[in-house]
């Protein structure tokens, strides 16, 4: 084709003419892993482990950017608890929310930091270790600007994802997993807003705010970290925002303010001139003086002014009502209100977003963390918080950890044909089987009402396998994504707080708030297990329509551990007694242990043996003999009296001993001769 030519082509028709022979050429991954971060990082040590094709793409030259700078004061807000009490890993780790999942124990957090409250350089540190010592598939200073979709009948799929890096390099996968966090500061726009400066750039030295007076817009931990840090210094703090305060202790959600950071709270309510305000951002305005003050006003009173023109030509509030609560100027306003997810780098093919606010700061996905648009993209880490926004601890990694995990079996049994790990085990141990995951599970403890175990029961209820931390929301299809079958009925065991306990305006110290008694338990309060039983599989509409505030569909019955303040869930008669109790009813069988001498009367006299009778005493075919036993078995005429019949066989031989016979007088007569 000659020059003229080319150029009557369009622009359009040229890409589409490269764009095959680019992808031809282009690498190829099964798993394409979007961000080093604690969820990428953690999603490339299943993968690794489990032999798969995967890359990591990672924009910075090391893991964990974001907390090379963020938080701003350095102080994470995650424990690191050193100490239980107790020596089980798996327990450990329900205090323990910096550290990601391994089998390697040198990487657990606690060896790289003492402080309750670590510093953010040990989690930078901490993610370069994890990567290297896991020797991880991590392309660093690669910036994907760009991702798209490419079909392909014969793709895991039906399509490929197609990636595109800062240096135009191409990348193609089967399975794209995005692990990007919430990195783009969430924006207001109000006239006088570019005045406002943001939590990202402003000054962390405490020195800048000697004597000036500061407005902080937010409600949130960055807007209270920002406060903790400069108000013994400032002349007072206002904070602006349209909701009230929400305290994680009151709410029992980790990502509402953390005591930590609430010296504000103390300073307001104390008359020590800090405040609090509740107004919507969006109807106000900001205005400066000509002495450099900011002063806060309605968009309403600008009408067709300039923002920018000076506070002195303004109507401002005060001027209709001299006891307006912002009535005075500002030296410094500071904008706090979070973060969201970064869509620019990706298709609008892919269907990642909407016009929903909410979805506007996280992408859109399912209950298994898979896009709504887009079979084999996942959404790994922070920006996966919609499935429990507000509810759990999906968005920071002692929650996230466990949803990585998930995912991954999903992916191992979707594409590799590898069902969801189980284990089995004789009736008899359901009991013991639970009581052990309620009292040790750390996923259940931090993922509640979010992931759950399940237990498949077999044909005559005889075994059941033990499948462990299944996303809850996923009930109904559990069967084609674990490869698991559920024809005999299931339980689920899930972990719950009291549907009324928490909230804005509840009084979580309430006297009497505990419940002590088991036949109250299904009014706990705190966290504590709840066992659904359902004959079958509850269908995808029972699902979605299920009743609000249940995080499953009604149950054929269901069971609440009574709550218990130690989070131990072992007592005898309070806990282990009642639940016993209600899996038996469910099943109609004795779920208790018996001694072989119980089995065996059992035998005599039921119809229906006990499973534990069933599985030990019977397949054993047969016992030690006892004296009970046997003083049972003579009486019911189905053993002879043994002891008996030897005591007198024992008593004959006794007497032909003492009686001489004919050889013993012939040995007599011998002695006498001689």
């Amino acid at each position: 084709m000659g020059l003229a030519a080319a150029r009557l082509v369009p622009a359009g028709l040229l890409l589409a003419l490269a764009l095959p022979s680019a992808l031809s050429a282009a690498p190829h991954r099964d798993y394409c892993v979007l961000g080093a971060g604690p969820a990428g990082l953690q999603m490339a040590a299943f993968l690794q482990r489990a032999g798969r094709d995967y890359a990591v793409f990672e924009r910075a030259s090391a893991p964990g950017s974001f907390f090379t700078r963020y938080p701003r004061h350095r102080k994470l807000i995650s424990i690191n608890k050193q100490y239980t009490g107790k020596a089980n890993a798996e327990f450990n780790l329900r205090h323990d929310w910096n550290s990601l999942l391994s089998h390697d124990p040198q990487l657990l957090f606690r060896h790289y930091s003492r402080a309750y409250f670590p510093d953010a350089g040990d989690m930078v540190r901490y993610l370069g270790d994890f990567a290297r010592r896991l020797g991880l598939h991590v392309l660093y200073n690669t910036t994907i600007t760009h991702v798209t979709l490419d079909k392909d009948p014969q793709a895991w799929n039906g399509h490929r994802f197609v990636l595109t890096d800062h240096k135009g390099q191409v990348y193609q996968c089967s399975v794209l997993l995005v692990a990007t966090g919430l990195s783009v500061p969430t924006l207001i726009d109000f006239p006088g807003s570019e005045h406002v400066e943001g939590y990202e750039s402003v000054s962390v030295d405490p020195e800048d705010f000697v004597g000036q007076s500061v407005l902080i817009l937010g409600r949130g931990n960055s807007a209270f970290e920002t406060a903790e840090n400069i108000m013994g210094v400032t002349n007072f703090i206002h904070m602006l925002s349209r909701s009230r305060v929400r305290l994680s202790w009151s709410t029992h959600y980790v990502g509402d303010v953390r005591a930590i950071n609430n010296g504000l709270l103390d300073t307001y309510q104390l008359k020590s001139l800090d405040g609090l305000l509740e107004a919507d951002l969006k109807d106000l305005a900001l205005v400066k003086d000509s002495k450099g003050k900011f002063h806060v006003t309605l968009k309403f009173f600008l009408g067709e002014t300039n923002a920018s023109w000076s506070a002195d030509s303004v109507r401002l509030p005060e001027d209709d009502s001299d006891n307006f609560a912002m009535r005075v100027g500002y030296d410094r306003v500071i904008r706090c209100l979070g973060w969201k997810f970064n869509f620019s780098i990706f298709d609008q093919s892919l269907r990642l977003s909407s016009e929903n606010e909410f979805n506007k700061k996280y992408p859109l996905i399912k209950a298994s963390y898979e896009s709504k648009g887009s079979r084999g993209l996942f959404v790994l880490g922070t920006a996966s918080h919609s499935v429990d926004y507000r509810k759990s601890a999906g968005g920071f990694i002692h929650g996230f950890r466990y949803t990585v995990r998930a995912v991954h079996r999903l992916l191992e049994h979707r594409h590799h044909g590898v069902t969801w790990p189980t284990t089995e085990h004789p009736i008899t141990q359901l009991t013991s089987s639970i009581i052990r995951r309620v009292n040790e599970a750390s996923g259940l403890y931090q993922m509640f009402s979010v992931l759950a175990d399940i237990i498949l029961l077999k044909e005559n209820a005889t075994t059941f396998e033990h499948l462990e931390e299944f996303p809850m929301q996923m009930l109904a299809q559990l069967e084609p994504l674990t490869g698991r079958t559920a024809q005999h009925g299931l339980f689920v065991i899930s972990m719950e707080y009291g549907k009324n306990f928490s909230g804005p305006g509840k009084d979580v110290f309430f006297y009497e708030r505990s419940v002590g008694h088991t036949e109250d338990a299904w009014l706990s309060n705190f966290l504590h297990p709840v066992i659904y039983y359902y004959k079958q599989l509850p269908t995808e509409q029972e699902v979605r329509f299920r009743s609000p505030h249940w995080p499953l569909p009604r149950p054929t019955a269901i069971h609440h551990i009574v709550e218990d303040f130690l989070t131990d869930w072992t007592a005898p008669v309070g806990h282990i007694l009642p639940l016993r109790r209600f899996l038996e009813n469910c099943l109609d069988t004795d779920l208790r242990n018996f001694y072989a001498e119980s089995c065996f009367r059992f035998a005599l006299t039921r119809q229906k043996l006990p499973p534990f009778c069933q599985q030990g005493y019977l397949q054993m075919q047969g016992l030690a003999i006892t004296e009970s036993l046997q003083q049972h078995g003579v009486e019911s005429k189905l053993l002879q009296n043994y002891a008996a019949a030897t005591e007198s066989s024992s008593q004959r031989t006794s007497d032909r001993a003492l009686a001489p016979g004919p050889r013993a007088q012939s040995l007599d007569s011998d002695k006498e001769e001689l």
